[in-house]
């Protein structure tokens, strides 16, 4: 009867509390962990709307979880920016690293006139904007993968991670360098970061998530592999569900607003206001909530 799972509950609870000050066999305090652990959702999670959870997601949870992750963070940053400085100094000393980091043709590349570049920033008359559109799209893509794949091979002791980022870092510093070697890094600058702030906020906090993973495997502690990664879990897939929807933000940046606003002083005034946003969002302290059921 759901009448007395309260009840049932309290005894569960209760057995863990003497289980754990006796020292029980550790097998039985697993098995009793685990079912006060499901019972504790039956018996207050339905009191939860999801409007609610979802509400607290976005209002303590996942700024929680991201201000807590401080190092991980820090770490994706240098990865990710480490990489773009080595291959911004590299294409800057030899153009021909540009092609190292880049496979493909793109009409953005260190041949490419003063005029030919400054005209993928800016939508004129001849249709720029169109490949401006396809070059969103390729970048969301791109970008999108690399923070799911950065979360999700955390797991390999963070290294598929940190290489994932540098990836993306140097394909980032390469372009960069094409662009500062014809005078047009305060343009591009602009156009990349009306969007870019959110999305590459975005990419280091997946590489935090999935340091946050490789951290447990690697370090788990007094705690076995397992119970290290599954408390890990639960603060990177916190996380990652909140990257994912900044992505989705920045392509709406990307997609719009980068097509549509030509004007760099506008650019860099929604470049610096999401960054503090961002900022305050995570690293402002919030007052601890007191759960009153205990």
């Amino acid at each position: 009867d759901l009448a007395d799972l309260p009840h049932l509950y309290r005894q569960a609870v209760s057995s863990l509390s003497v289980a754990r000050s006796i020292s029980l066999d550790q097998n039985v305090v697993a098995y009793l962990e685990t079912l006060c652990a499901r019972a504790y959702f039956f018996v207050y999670g339905t009191r939860t709307r999801m409007s609610e959870r979802i509400a607290r997601f976005f209002a303590r949870d996942w700024a929680a979880a991201v201000s807590a992750a401080k190092s991980p963070t820090l770490l994706a940053f240098f990865c990710l920016f480490g990489g773009a400085l080595l291959a911004f100094f590299l294409t800057l000393n030899d153009p021909e690293w540009y092609w190292t980091f880049h496979g493909g043709w793109d009409p953005r590349n260190p041949n490419a006139s003063y005029d030919e570049l400054r005209a993928t920033l800016y939508e004129d008359e001849r249709g720029i904007v169109d490949m401006l559109g396809a070059f969103a799209a390729q970048l969301f893509s791109h970008n999108s993968g690399i923070a799911i794949f950065a979360f999700a091979l955390g797991f390999a002791f963070g290294a598929p991670t940190a290489i994932l980022l540098l990836y993306n870092g140097v394909y980032l510093g390469s372009f960069y360098a094409v662009f500062w070697q014809k005078g047009l890094a305060y343009e591009l600058t602009g156009w990349l970061f009306i969007h870019g702030v959110t999305e590459l906020f975005a990419v280091i906090l997946a590489g935090a998530a999935g340091f946050i993973i490789g951290g447990a495997v690697a370090f788990p502690g007094q705690l076995t592999r397992l119970q290290a990664l599954r408390e890990a879990g639960d603060k990177a897939a916190r996380i990652i569900i909140g990257a994912v929807v900044m992505l989705f933000l920045a392509a709406l940046l990307e997609g719009f607003g980068r097509q549509l606003i030509n004007s760099d002083m506008i650019r860099y005034t929604i470049a610096g206001t999401t960054l503090v946003f961002w900022l305050i969002y995570f690293y402002t302290p919030r007052k601890q909530e007191v759960d009153l059921r205990d």
